[in-house]
């Protein structure tokens, strides 16, 4: 006998979209987001409305890649020779966006 599970099958339409979530996207799926939404827009193909929504889905994607990177800088030490030879950890200098 083939033991199945108690829930009854679901029929129909599937979402295309996953669930929303709280947290924002890890940084290298928001970036591959990114990359996709700026060849969608560099074809030229797509009408000015859809455009300007893919622009604010872009400028918001960038935000949670920029802070990303910013929670990742502030992690990272540099390990440095204090005077009397002992190590020590020394916080890494972030660069600022007008540095780039």
């Amino acid at each position: 006998m083939l033991k199945t599970d108690s829930a009854p099958a679901q029929c129909g339409r599937v979402d295309a979209k996953p669930e929303k979530t709280d947290q924002p996207p890890a940084f290298e799926e928001a970036l591959r987001q990114l990359e996709s939404i700026v060849e969608s827009m560099e074809t030229g193909r797509i009408p000015l409305a859809e455009m300007l929504d893919k622009y604010e889905q872009g400028t918001r994607i960038l935000k949670v890649c920029e802070a990303r990177l910013k929670e990742a800088g502030m992690k990272i030490e540099i390990l440095k020779k204090q005077k009397t030879g002992a190590p020590a950890f020394a916080p890494f200098p972030v660069a600022t966006h007008e540095e780039f």
